[in-house]
Protein backbone atom coordinates (compact mmCIF):
# COMPACT_ATOMS: atom_id res chain seq x y z
CA UNK A 1 0.00 0.00 0.00
CA UNK A 2 1.73 3.22 -0.74
CA UNK A 3 1.40 6.54 0.95
CA UNK A 4 -1.15 9.26 -1.05
CA UNK A 5 0.89 12.57 -1.39
CA UNK A 6 -0.03 15.47 0.87
CA UNK A 7 -2.31 18.00 -0.04
CA UNK A 8 -1.14 21.20 -2.14
CA UNK A 9 -2.31 24.32 0.61
CA UNK A 10 -2.41 27.94 -0.53
CA UNK A 11 -3.48 30.88 1.32
CA UNK A 12 -5.06 33.58 -0.29
CA UNK A 13 -7.45 36.86 -0.68
CA UNK A 14 -11.48 36.58 -1.79
CA UNK A 15 -12.33 38.39 -4.32
CA UNK A 16 -15.64 37.29 -5.91
CA UNK A 17 -18.25 35.42 -2.97
CA UNK A 18 -21.29 36.14 -5.70
CA UNK A 19 -21.85 32.28 -6.20
CA UNK A 20 -23.96 29.77 -3.69
CA UNK A 21 -21.29 27.49 -1.91
CA UNK A 22 -18.12 28.90 -4.08
CA UNK A 23 -15.93 31.41 -3.56
CA UNK A 24 -12.93 32.95 -6.01
CA UNK A 25 -9.60 33.20 -4.07
CA UNK A 26 -6.43 34.82 -5.52
CA UNK A 27 -3.38 33.94 -4.27
CA UNK A 28 -0.05 35.86 -5.16
CA UNK A 29 3.42 34.59 -5.31
CA UNK A 30 6.37 36.09 -6.03
CA UNK A 31 9.06 35.04 -8.35
CA UNK A 32 12.44 36.34 -10.05
CA UNK A 33 12.38 37.57 -13.80
CA UNK A 34 14.22 35.13 -15.83
CA UNK A 35 16.50 37.90 -17.25
CA UNK A 36 16.26 40.91 -14.97
CA UNK A 37 16.41 39.05 -11.60
CA UNK A 38 13.94 41.40 -10.08
CA UNK A 39 11.42 40.12 -8.04
CA UNK A 40 7.46 39.99 -9.96
CA UNK A 41 4.35 39.22 -8.22
CA UNK A 42 2.06 36.75 -10.50
CA UNK A 43 -1.65 35.64 -9.06
CA UNK A 44 -3.86 32.87 -9.80
CA UNK A 45 -7.60 32.33 -8.85
CA UNK A 46 -9.13 29.39 -7.46
CA UNK A 47 -12.43 28.47 -7.27
CA UNK A 48 -13.03 27.29 -3.60
CA UNK A 49 -15.85 25.47 -2.15
CA UNK A 50 -17.52 27.12 1.11
CA UNK A 51 -19.96 25.04 2.06
CA UNK A 52 -21.59 27.62 4.82
CA UNK A 53 -20.83 30.67 2.81
CA UNK A 54 -18.67 32.11 5.77
CA UNK A 55 -16.57 34.19 3.28
CA UNK A 56 -17.31 38.14 1.81
CA UNK A 57 -14.84 39.82 -0.40
CA UNK A 58 -10.99 40.87 1.42
CA UNK A 59 -10.82 37.86 3.95
CA UNK A 60 -7.94 36.22 3.97
CA UNK A 61 -8.35 32.62 3.68
CA UNK A 62 -6.46 29.20 4.01
CA UNK A 63 -7.58 27.11 0.74
CA UNK A 64 -6.62 23.08 0.62
CA UNK A 65 -6.18 21.15 -2.98
CA UNK A 66 -9.38 17.95 -3.03
CA UNK A 67 -11.35 16.08 -5.50
CA UNK A 68 -13.24 17.65 -7.84
CA UNK A 69 -16.47 19.06 -7.03
CA UNK A 70 -17.25 21.15 -10.48
CA UNK A 71 -16.47 21.98 -13.79
CA UNK A 72 -13.95 24.23 -12.49
CA UNK A 73 -14.13 23.41 -8.75
CA UNK A 74 -10.91 21.58 -7.07
CA UNK A 75 -10.27 23.11 -3.90
CA UNK A 76 -12.05 23.88 -0.42
CA UNK A 77 -12.08 26.55 2.18
CA UNK A 78 -10.12 25.36 5.40
CA UNK A 79 -9.98 28.23 7.71
CA UNK A 80 -10.85 31.69 7.30
CA UNK A 81 -7.32 33.75 8.74
CA UNK A 82 -8.99 37.13 9.06
CA UNK A 83 -12.04 38.73 8.04
CA UNK A 84 -12.54 41.81 6.23
CA UNK A 85 -13.06 44.99 7.82
CA UNK A 86 -15.86 47.07 7.26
Amino acid sequence: MTKSPSRKVRIGEVVSSKMDKSVIVKTVRRTPHPVFKKYVKKTKKYVAHDPENQCSVGDKVEIVETRPLSKTKRWKIVSVLAKAEG
